[in-house]
C-alpha cells in the first residue's frame, strides 16, 4: 500500500526569534499520520537547535488546528517503518497482533508527546476550530495554550470502548471530574470552558490569535532562557511528583486493554468505528446536548 506524497505536512518559519511549527494537512483538518509526527519532531529539534529561537509555536494551518490520529484518510501511514525517535523498542511494521500496535503507539504517540513536553524553549499552542483527541496530545504538551473563541476540543475516543487518548494527561489537564465528563459523555468543550478549569491559558477573537499569541511569545522571549528552560523542569518535574507520568503509564495499558478487547468481541481494535462513524456519533451527541 502506497502513501500519497502531499508535500510538506509541517511547515517551519521563524519570525523574531519565534519559531511556527505548523501542521499543514488542512483538507484533512490535520489529521496526524507518522509522516506528520516525524516531521513535526524536526521541525521541533531544528528550533531547539537554532540559538535565534526563543519560543516555539505550534500551530495548524486552516479552519482546524487537528482532528486527531489518522483513522481514515489516504495519507494514513500505520504500516509504514519509520526509525525510532522517542523509545527504545522494536519496529511494529510485520509484527502480529497487540505486539505491533503497542510498539506503534509506545513511539509515536505517548513517547513522541513525552519527548516533546520536554523541549527545553518555551512552547505555545495556537489552537483555532477542532483540537480533537490527539489534537489535545499535541496541546497538552505544550507550556501555554492560546486559543480563539471558535476553538472547540474533545476526546471522544471512549466511543470506541477506549478510556481517552494514549497521552493520557487529562486528570492534571482538566481536574479528575470535568476529566470525567468529557470522557463519560464524548461532548465538545469550549475554549472558554477549557479557560475556566484552567486548560487554556488566553481566549482570543479568531482574528486576533496569531497576533496575540505573538505577543505572548515576545514577553516570554525577553527572559533568559536557561532561567527558562530550568523553570519549565521544575515546573515538570512538579506534575510527574504529582502522578502524571506513573498515571499515564498506566493508563496506556488499560488503553491496550481495550484494543486487545475490541479485537477479540468486534471487527478490529478501534471497536468498528472509523473516521465518518465517529464524527457522526460526535454530531448526534452534541445536538442531543443542546
Amino acid at each position: 500500500m502506497t502513501v500519497p506524497d502531499e508535500g510538506d505536512v509541517v511547515t517551519y518559519e521563524v519570525r523574531d526569534g519565534v519559531a511556527f511549527v505548523t501542521l499543514n494537512r488542512p483538507d484533512y483538518r490535520n489529521a496526524q499520520n507518522s509522516v506528520m509526527t516525524y516531521a513535526l519532531d524536526a521541525a521541533f529539534e531544528r528550533a531547539v537547535e537554532d540559538d535565534d529561537v526563543k519560543v516555539i509555536v505550534l500551530a495548524g494551518n486552516g479552519k482546524h488546528f487537528s482532528a486527531g490520529h489518522d483513522i481514515g484518510t489516504p495519507g494514513r501511514d500505520h504500516h509504514v517503518h519509520y526509525d525510532n525517535k522517542a523509545v527504545m523498542w522494536w519496529d511494529h511494521v510485520d509484527k502480529p497482533g497487540g505486539d505491533q500496535r503497542f510498539a506503534r503507539e509506545m513511539e509515536v504517540y505517548l513517547g513522541m508527546c513525552r519527548r516533546w513536553r520536554e523541549i527545553p524553549k518555551p512552547t505555545i499552542a495556537m489552537i483555532q476550530g477542532a483540537c480533537i483527541a490527539g489534537g489535545l496530545m499535541l496541546a497538552w504538551v505544550c507550556d501555554l495554550i492560546v486559543a480563539s473563541d471558535d476553538a472547540f476540543f474533545s476526546d471522544p475516543v471512549v466511543r470506541m470502548g477506549i478510556p481517552g487518548v494514549e497521552y493520557f494527561a487529562h486528570p492534571w489537564m482538566l481536574g479528575p471530574r470535568f476529566a470525567k465528563e468529557i470522557l463519560f459523555t464524548g461532548d465538545r468543550f469550549t475554549a472558554q470552558r477549557a479557560y475556566e478549569v484552567g486548560m487554556v491559558n488566553r481566549v482570543v477573537p479568531r482574528e486576533d490569535l496569531e497576533q496575540e499569541t505573538l505577543a505572548i511569545a515576545g514577553r516570554i522571549a525577553a527572559m533568559p532562557r536557561f532561567g527558562l528552560a530550568l523553570t519549565k523542569k521544575a515546573v515538570n518535574q512538579c506534575e510527574d511528583q504529582m502522578g502524571m507520568r506513573n498515571g499515564m503509564d498506566s493508563v496506556f495499558g488499560l488503553h491496550h486493554f481495550a484494543h486487545a478487547h475490541n479485537a477479540e468481541i468486534d471487527t478490529d481494535p478501534l471497536g468498528g468505528m472509523d473516521a465518518k462513524s465517529m464524527a457522526a456519533s460526535a454530531r448526534n451527541s452534541n445536538e442531543g446536548a443542546k
